[in-house]
């Protein structure tokens, strides 16, 4: 039997991400806890990603608080919202470990 489960790095959020193909409850223990490994190793990576998005953040509003182009503070904007959004997504992930736990993951 091959695995059932996969962890597939997302360009976006600069992690990889669990792809379960069962329910959780349907995982045998020792599935469940090699899932569990591999996610907190890479969970355990999450606070740096997302620290490093908010200074990207920080250096673009800074260039924003001084630039005259109004083209390029859209484009700025942009980013700046774009950033925010994948540091949300980022801190949704990171929670993700409590839910595997109680078994509430659904792919």
């Amino acid at each position: 039997m091959g695995k059932r489960y996969r962890f597939r790095y997302d360009d976006r959020l600069g992690i990889r991400l669990p792809e379960l193909d069962l329910e959780w409850e349907m995982y045998t223990e020792e599935e469940r806890a090699s899932i569990l490994l591999e996610w907190e190793m890479i969970r355990g990576t999450i606070p740096d990603r997302v620290k490093g998005f908010e200074e990207q953040i920080k250096e673009k509003q800074e260039r924003l608080g001084t630039e005259e182009n109004f083209v390029e503070s859209c484009r700025l904007n942009t980013a700046i919202a774009e950033l925010a959004s994948r540091i949300n997504d980022l801190n949704l992930w990171y929670r993700v470990n409590q839910e595997i736990d109680s078994g509430r993951v659904h792919n």
